[in-house]
């Protein structure tokens, strides 16, 4: 009969390391959390020192009660869930549900890192008790996360419509892509030019192209074409000469392997993959495949960590294999990153993500992966290999050509030794490095001119954030943890606060009424310096240096009374629904306005004998400049807010700013809003005013 009792997260899991330990051991699953807050009502006691009031989640009941039979047969237990704060948090609610300290028995908490037999058997080697820094963290988050939601929620039902909701992290974000979106929106581009001149080199057959730079004093910037044509006047006939020669040596970093953010930035960029869709691959990955004559392998470590550590053993591993395979050239040092500010938090207990055996490459487990799982694995080793490579190294030359006073400048790199990039190139290796030719010049080189190129540019407003450059975000304001950016992103995708479109973020209408109304009522819930500061306290819970309470005492009377106090001012606000003048046509009520999942909707008030809706389009007041037809506010498919004719399709006029009800002074155009300023829709005439106050 088996002795030993391992409790694990994921069912997953059983099989493969039931088959590590043998008979003596049994294996068993709490699939998840076992307890947790009700869900009718806020499950924190607020009169009496904010004690949580867990229950048993609903269908738990009997995996507990199986696990309950376990317990009475093993004479030790072993806690194994993950090895972060929510799988201690999960540890504690077992031994508290479990009743395991007055059982009598022995029981431990263990952790392994990766699912491998050598991890699963050295965990065994060192248990240790249920660390309650951790679990407290995880309490405080779960308490803040509960208050916020259910003390705010409410009042976005009452005010807007049934379903929405708030949350701790979740409302910055939303507000982060909603400022994005302002400053887009106020973007203003500015014109520049840029000047290429040509040259034949003796002995060439293909041209050298030069930019222009200036003046051998100063850099100049051409913003216009008349600024074009002044410097190619003065250029008229003039002699060129190579005035400088420089050559050197570039070198380009290997990369460090993953952790939980530059994974899912990484698969968004190169697989396209959401940031959900990765942790869901990581997972299947850190849990187990099941690879032929092996049986269940777990391929990866774990998923979760702000780390780029590597155990002495990978290291090692990884250098015999660099030094097998690519040759001893190609064996790098190890590298680790400088963690800085809010960063140096790191669970550093763990290790980066990195295949669990280097030996097994991508090429041997094709077959025993589905495709997007290979994807990720060949990623994440290849990004592993590389990080344990000799950096990539260039030769540089740079040439300076001065003429009639003006400068200008060609440079060029070509690779002298390829190091990590054998193995992991990035977009940016790959971009063509230009210009070979200034290698084969000289300070003695005769150039002869023969044509210049001239361009028009403008100024690009900032990008759109894509669910990369949001966890990118996230983390570099300190936003957060690793296990939170999947589902902060999918709950306000989900809610359609958000939506994608090739592969950017814009915010829905909804989006933009949820986010003014948390600035207004809860500035510092959306503030990123505030939330920024909350997740440093949180991380001093971790490390035992803050109480848990402090943090919820200090919080909740505030949240309290600025939620008291919205309430107040939402009672004064009618929340009738606003009535049209458009009439019902089944019925011949005034149709009135509602919310719905993608915005507003015309709906007749005589639900539910009379059914009929329509959508709603804003009018604002400004004729179409094609028809003359009403200008009104529309929606993409997936939400995403712009203006157009009604008289669609029969108009195509669209724009995505809000026009205004001024003309243009200088060509009688229409005028569109960006920010504080008016701008002309008319291209070539560019007018930009400030904006009249109301």
């Amino acid at each position: 009969m088996a002795k030993y009792l391992v409790i694990v997260e994921s069912p997953a899991k059983v099989k493969t390391i039931k088959k590590f330990l043998g008979p003596n051991y049994e294996v068993a699953a709490s699939n998840g959390h076992v307890r947790d807050l009700p869900k009718s009502k806020l499950g924190i006691d607020v009169e009496h020192d904010y004690e949580p009031k867990y229950i048993t989640i609903r269908g738990k009941g009997d995996i507990l009660a199986n696990l309950r039979k376990e317990v009475k047969k093993a004479e030790k237990i072993y806690l194994a869930t993950d090895p972060d704060r929510e799988g201690e948090a999960i540890s504690w609610h077992l031994m508290e549900a479990l009743n395991l300290k007055k059982s009598g028995k022995k029981v431990y908490r263990i952790t392994f890192n990766e699912i491998t037999k050598n991890a699963v058997k050295e965990s065994l080697k060192h248990p240790r008790e249920i660390n309650m820094d951790l679990v407290d963290a995880q309490q405080a988050r779960r308490a803040l996360d509960r208050m916020v939601g259910y003390r705010i929620s409410p009042l976005l039902w009452s005010k807007v419509k049934r379903g929405l909701s708030a949350g701790r992290v979740q409302s910055v974000a939303l507000r982060m892509i909603c400022d994005r979106e302002d400053e887009i929106a106020a973007f203003i581009p500015e014109e520049y030019w840029t000047l290429d001149a040509s040259f034949k080199v003796p002995g060439e057959r293909k041209l050298l192209t030069a930019k222009y730079y200036g003046t051998p004093q100063q850099k100049v910037n051409l913003t216009s074409q008349a600024d074009v044509e002044r410097v190619i006047g003065e250029l008229a006939g003039a002699d060129y000469r190579v005035s400088e020669v420089k050559k050197g040596e570039r070198i380009r970093k290997q990369p460090l392997p993953f952790t939980t953010s530059t994974l899912q930035q990484e698969a968004s960029k190169v697989l396209n993959f959401s940031t959900q869709k990765t942790m869901r691959l990581a997972q299947q990955l850190y849990e187990g495949v099941d690879i032929k004559g092996n049986g269940t392998v777990g391929v990866i470590t774990y998923l979760r960590t702000d780390s780029t550590r590597v155990s002495e053993e990978a290291e090692h591993q990884a250098a015999d294999y660099i030094e097998k395979t690519y040759g001893p050239q190609y064996a790098g040092e190890k590298t680790q990153a400088k963690q800085s500010g809010l960063s140096q938090k790191i669970q550093d207990a763990h290790e980066a993500i990195r295949p669990t055996d280097i030996e097994r490459t991508p090429t041997e487990l094709k077959e025993s992966l589905s495709r997007d799982q290979f994807r990720l694995y060949q990623l994440i080793w290849k990004r592993f290999v590389a990080s344990r490579m000799t950096p990539a190294r260039y030769e540089t030359t740079s040439v300076k050509i001065d003429a009639a006073g003006h400068r200008f400048t060609v440079s060029a790199s070509k690779i002298s030794f390829d190091g990590f990039m054998s193995v992991y190139t990035q977009d940016e290796d790959e971009k063509a490095e230009g210009n070979i030719l200034a290698g084969s010049i000289d300070m003695d080189t005769k150039l002869t001119f023969d044509s210049f190129s001239q361009a028009q540019h403008f100024t690009q407003p900032p990008a759109h954030y894509t669910e990369a450059s949001l966890v990118r975000a996230l983390e570099e304001q300190g936003i957060g943890r690793p296990s939170t950016y999947a589902p902060t992103i999918t709950t306000i995708l989900a809610r359609r606060y958000i939506v994608k479109e090739n592969k950017n973020l814009y915010v829905t209408e909804l989006g933009e009424v949820v986010n003014n109304m948390m600035k207004e009522a809860f500035p510092s819930i959306v503030d990123v310096n505030f939330t920024a500061n909350m997740e440093a306290l949180l991380d001093g819970v971790e490390e035992g240096s803050v109480k848990w309470k402090t943090i919820i005492e200090n919080f909740y009377p505030d949240l309290d009374s600025a939620v008291e106090q919205a309430q107040k001012d939402l009672d004064q606000v009618k929340i009738a629904d606003e009535v049209s003048d458009e009439k019902c046509e089944l019925c011949g009520r005034n149709m009135v306005i509602k919310y719905g999942p993608h915005g507003r909707f015309l709906a007749c008030p005589g639900f539910p004998e009379c059914r009929n809706t329509k959508p709603y389009f804003e009018k604002i007041g400004v004729p179409c400049p094609k028809c003359g037809k009403d200008i009104v506010l529309k929606k993409t498919k997936k939400g995403r807010k712009y203006y157009g004719c009604i008289g669609n399709p029969d108009c195509d006029f669209m724009v995505w700013q809000k026009p205004s009800r001024e003309k243009c002074p200088k060509c009688g155009s229409l005028m569109l809003e960006k920010g504080n300023k008016l701008v002309c829709w008319n291209e070539e005439c560019g007018t930009v005013m400030e904006k009249k106050e109301n």
